[in-house]
């Protein structure tokens, strides 16, 4: 698994953020059942976080988000399995 390297934040403070994560697209699972009870996943595809995915808690859409490497994301996913 690849993990982000040590000068790569591993949050950002507003998932709002328009520097941050520029926009972004929140997806949530096709399992949601809409309740707001999941996390959304977004691939910035431009700014300083490009290339990672953010994830949110979707009952606080303004609040914080994790960053992930696609590697890292994909190896935690498999373990829930």
């Amino acid at each position: 698994m690849t993990a982000l390297p040590r000068n790569v934040p591993r949050t950002v403070p507003s998932s709002t953020d328009p520097h941050a994560l520029p926009q972004v697209r929140w997806l949530r699972s096709s399992y949601s059942t809409g309740a707001n009870n999941c996390v959304e996943t977004a691939r910035p595809a431009r700014g300083p976080f490009a290339g990672l995915l953010a994830v949110r808690d979707s009952k606080d859409p303004e609040g914080p988000a994790l960053l992930f490497s696609p590697e890292s994301w994909t190896g935690f996913t498999a373990a829930l399995h």
